[in-house]
């Protein structure tokens, strides 16, 4: 997890008045997204095709 914690954590500027955000950070392994109001509840770690694939369902009408 030292890994995870030394990572650029990214949020979106859509978000920053709002209350519920999440951060994401690239890594060498995939994305790690977490809860920007809690960030040591804990880091979802995804690979590169799971994220790539989860954006596409956002942007999917």
């Amino acid at each position: 997890m030292r890994a995870v914690a030394a990572v650029a954590w990214r949020k979106s500027s859509h978000s920053m008045n709002q209350g519920a955000c999440v951060e994401v950070a690239p890594m060498e392994c995939g994305v790690a997204v977490r809860d920007s109001k809690d960030p040591a509840a804990g880091v979802l770690l995804v690979n590169r095709r799971q994220w790539t694939d989860f954006l596409a369902a956002l942007r999917t009408p």
